[in-house]
């Protein structure tokens, strides 16, 4: 398959590694001007979570990057993987380039899916979510990939042949495949888990400061429970999973949280690189909480606990 990967951001970067290494053939569109400030190398110092608990890899890449899209495209899949307040930029970009190509939707979103990808045909939509992070140090990546990434559908979106070749596609790389039924209040409720971890994140001075304290994990979690309404509140559905959050003692998903985060895992390995490449900013990090705060509001829901925490993420 010809895979194009939108951006060489670190999702991008990680997936198409791991794409190409399982034969396909891959390549990176930048912005005009960017493939010089680049370079066509990436010093890959990763963590492979598809072997074992996660196989050392250190080695530098050669990749392809191309400044220059059009419709008339031979690309099979592109990946789509950008911040979620660049969404709706990156969707009007490829609305009169995409082709035949099939999209993924591969990162967070707060927004409607169907309002994100309306200047796109629904059939050639497709929605996913990876399990992978870190950051670049200039040319060189640190992170990682876990085995699981998360598949599912929206409304509108494909449920047909382009969905279960994309989802071969990651099998036959090695990868395991989450499905999620309703992946629409999934990615809502991913988003505040999110917000909830990075916020106490921020007010704890670094993530590494969060995971080294149950009680500040613990807050984390009542944030996550005080926002889990606004999911409701929105038309969506909140699961299992959120249901048992909101009659377990917080304490004890704190504690139970806090030993996934801090443990010798890829997910607490993954969390260490973001934060020591820097790549989640207090401007990145905050963002999640006021999206969320600006919508409570809007909606007349209260946040008592994420309202005192304005300060921290405030612009």
């Amino acid at each position: 398959m010809k895979v194009l990967m939108f951006g060489r951001g670190t999702i991008a970067t990680l997936y198409g590694w791991a794409l190409e290494k399982a034969g396909h053939q891959v390549e990176f569109y930048v912005r005009p001007g960017r493939s010089a400030a680049l370079g066509s190398m990436v010093e890959l110092q990763i963590r492979d979570g598809r072997v074992g608990r996660g196989a050392p890899v250190s080695q530098p890449w050669p990749i392809t990057l191309r400044e220059d899209l059009d419709s008339g495209h031979d690309y099979d899949l592109i990946v789509l993987s950008v911040n979620h307040d660049q969404l709706n930029n990156a969707v009007s970009f490829l609305s009169s380039r995409i082709g035949d190509a099939t999209v993924l939707m591969f990162g967070n979103l707060w927004a409607e899916p169907s309002t994100v990808t309306s200047q796109l045909p629904a059939n050639q939509v497709v929605w996913g979510f990876p399990g992978g992070g870190g950051g670049f140090t200039g040319s060189t990546l640190r992170g990682g990939v876990v085995q699981n990434i998360f598949m599912g559908f929206t409304e509108g979106s494909n449920r047909s042949e382009r969905y279960q070749d994309v989802r071969d596609l990651f099998k036959k790389a090695g990868f395991k495949v989450s499905e999620q039924p309703d992946f629409r209040s999934w990615l809502w409720v991913h988003f505040l888990l999110d917000a909830a971890l990075l916020t106490q994140g921020l007010a704890a001075g670094g993530q590494a400061k969060l995971v080294a304290s149950r009680q500040a994990v613990t807050e984390s979690v009542l944030l996550m429970r005080e926002m889990i309404p606004l999911v409701k509140a929105r038309g969506g559905t909140s699961g299992r999973g959120m249901a048992l959050l909101s009659r377990i003692p917080a304490g004890l998903v704190g504690f139970l949280l806090q030993r996934m985060l801090a443990g010798k895992n890829m997910y607490s390995f993954i969390m260490d690189e973001v934060e020591r490449t820097g790549h989640m900013s207090r401007e990145g990090a905050g963002l999640y909480a006021r999206d969320v705060l600006a919508e409570a509001r809007q909606v007349g829901l209260l946040m008592p606990r994420l309202s005192a925490l304005e300060p921290v993420f405030a612009v």
